[in-house]
């Protein structure tokens, strides 16, 4: 805890505390100051720009007051305990994390600035937000008069930063290249005054060097990750080193394997996909691709589901990188013919992670896909998915019927699991029986019975219905609705009194009717069980942290197919790029919803010749919106971007 501000008085050029001034009789007469005074006078010491030492405390502060990022008290307080708060920290710092002096002195170093970034202060300027260490350096590197920069891993190349110097060097001094374009080499640093490091580089790389001032933290962590990963997958390369001959899965070339080679134990795999995995976490992945290709080993991975390349490995690790994802999924090595799936449980910051594995054989390899599934995003609230008002109240009534079926639809990768599994979590209890059966189970959760189809053994979303209504169920979850026989075990569960919900790969709503419908679900079936569909698709949201209001003329939306309501101008959000969304101007994804009640109405419409154009007229005469307006109106509330509209829904 900090000792309150006004116990500090100013005597002529020293500072005292008020137990000072009291235990000295002939300083009685002093005046006490002012918390105004006091910190003036205070922050009158700091200097507007220290040179020789720019991270010293009163330069650092000087810079991040002028910024407005803190207050004069929070100054103050700085300034008094800056050098104890210090080495109290260096005492927690665990002595394998700390780094040498970006001087080059040798020393173990903490700056004030990560001083300052682990009070987690309020920010001056806006209270609601925390000072960050990236926010630090940019003020900082305004007031050096040195471009920043918050580095975005994904557009780095892995050779640039690991090829250039040695991880030694990048490490004592925190510099890391970062680009090279016309015969300059970007280097990036917080601390753009070691000058001496910066001219070895040059003199090192014969280019000239352009220095740009980024966040140590960020320097630290790609040091540790590029680095890390460079020196993997170059040791496995040497070790896995074979003629240039790969056929993938066209032809088989033959190469008798010496004794030391080791591909799925090898540590520099191991490393090398744990470095993998790691970085998937940091960059809120939600899927990693490897793939081969006739030379290298491409790695992408999906973030707000966009893919975006990431590396490019040697082709001849690609083998022994699968192999090792292979073992720890329990998938068989041996077997490279034919598809395969499995699963791994693994931790993210306290929080176990599951991940699904599919691999699958390709021209030129085994190409596997990997989706995280991270149960902060699968089990969310079900007021935070993006429901609008009216919609969340007409799911939550089909939720809590005692016997009915409920369809979520839409295409892979458009959110139903999350809906589903959070449905299941809102309804989860002591007092309710939820079974579910799913292909393969996505994510584990102690609340439910969950059932993994298995074919071999006899255990498909047919058959195993019949045996979980012998296990006296409230609740079923069917993954997926996928033919009659399921269809049919799943309305007469529902027909003996039990919630149903599954999955339908649909288009819309409207859709899913007619779809069971052409399974062969009889009408009067459909009638009796059927209570509503949900239809969905993701959006990515705009940065809140570089969003911006622009206009555009309601009549070009128009063109586009977008119907804002009004005429004239429309007051539209986006996001400029900034660091925390990369550049991109999205940040996170929601979700949009079309929400079909089977009213009366609707059922009558549902015949062996039903028109799913006079459903889809019906459902939205008696209120239905559907997707498109749902996305429009968070356009217009500036959730999203039209470009965004555009991209996952249609006009109907």
């Amino acid at each position: 805890m900090y000792r309150p501000v006004q116990e500090y008085i100013v005597v002529g050029d020293q500072l005292c505390t008020s137990a000072d001034v009291k235990s000295d009789a002939g300083n009685r007469a002093f005046r006490w100051l002012t918390l105004r005074r006091a910190s003036d006078t205070i922050l009158n010491m700091f200097p507007s720009n220290d040179i020789k030492n720019p991270l010293s405390v009163r330069s650092v502060c000087a810079v991040i007051y002028k910024a407005g990022l803190i207050s004069k008290p929070q100054a103050e307080q700085i300034l008094l305990k800056g050098e104890a708060l210090k080495k109290k920290l260096e005492k927690k710092t665990d002595s394998k994390n700390q780094v040498f002096s970006p001087g080059g002195k040798g020393t173990d170093f903490l700056s004030i600035v990560d001083v300052i970034a682990s009070l987690n202060l309020e920010r001056a300027d806006d209270p609601s937000l925390k000072l960050e260490e990236s926010l630090i350096y940019e003020a900082l590197a305004k007031a050096w008069d040195f471009p920043f920069k918050k580095i975005d891993p994904l557009k780095l190349d892995l050779n640039i930063v690991t090829a250039t110097i040695p991880r030694t060097f990048a490490l004592r001094h925190l510099v890391l290249p970062i680009a090279v374009k016309d015969g300059t080499l970007t280097v990036a640093t917080p601390n753009p005054f070691n000058v001496e490091a910066l001219d070895d580089i040059s003199h090192a790389t014969l280019l000239k060097t352009k220095t740009v001032v980024s966040p140590k933290s960020d320097i630290l962590k790609l040091i540790e990750e590029f680095f890390g990963f460079k020196r993997s997958i170059s040791e496995a390369e040497h070790q896995f080193a074979a003629p240039l001959v790969d056929l993938g899965n066209l032809e088989q070339y033959v190469r008798l394997k010496t004794s030391d080679e080791l591909p799925s134990t090898d540590q520099h795999i191991v490393n090398a996909v744990n470095h993998l995995f790691n970085y998937a976490f940091e960059q809120r992945a939600s899927d990693i691709h490897i793939e081969p290709k006739r030379n290298i080993s491409r790695v992408r991975m999906r973030i707000d589901g966009i893919l975006h390349p990431v590396y490019e490995l040697p082709k001849t690790v690609h083998s022994a990188v699968v192999s090792r994802i292979k073992t720890l999924s329990r998938m068989d090595m041996a077997e490279k013919r034919r598809p395969q799936d499995g699963r791994i449980k693994t931790e993210k910051e306290g929080v176990e992670v599951e991940i699904r594995v599919s691999t699958i054989p390709v021209a030129f390899g085994e190409k596997v896909v990997m989706r995280i599934m991270d149960p902060e995003i699968v089990f969310q609230d079900l007021e935070k998915l993006g429901f609008s008002p009216t919609d969340f109240i007409r799911y939550n009534r089909f939720i809590n019927m005692p016997h009915c079926i409920i369809l979520v639809c839409g295409p892979t990768g458009s959110g139903k699991s999350t809906t589903l599994y959070s449905t299941l979590k809102s309804l989860a209890s002591p007092e309710v029986n939820i079974t579910t059966v799913e292909d393969p189970i996505e994510m584990v959760h102690e609340s439910f019975n969950q059932i993994g189809v298995q074919p071999q053994a006899g255990v498909t979303f047919s058959t195993i219905l019949r045996n979980i209504l012998r296990q006296d169920p409230d609740i079923i979850m069917l993954g997926e609705m996928r033919d009659l026989e399921t269809a049919e075990n799943a309305v007469q569960a529902a027909l003996t009194g039990h919630l149903v919900l599954s999955t339908l790969h649909t288009n819309d709503s409207a859709s899913s009717i007619t779809r069971l419908l052409d399974l062969g679900v009889p009408p009067f079936l459909m009638q009796a069980t059927l209570i509503g569909v949900l239809a969905q698709r993701l959006v990515r949201k705009v940065c809140l942290h570089c969003q911006e209001i622009f206009e555009m003329d309601s009549t070009e939306l128009k063109e586009m197919g977008i119907d804002v309501g009004t005429d004239g101008i429309a007051h539209l959000h986006r996001g400029k790029g900034c660091l925390h969304c990369r550049g991109t101007g999205y940040l996170g994804r929601t979700g949009i919803f079309e929400v079909l009640p089977y009213t009366e109405s609707i059922k009558k419409l549902t015949t062996p010749s039903a028109d799913l154009s006079a459903i889809l007229s019906q459902a939205k005469k008696e209120g239905m919106v559907s997707m498109r307006e749902n996305a429009v109106r968070k356009l217009i509330d500036g959730s999203t971007t039209y470009q965004e509209v555009l991209r996952v829904t249609w006009e109907q």
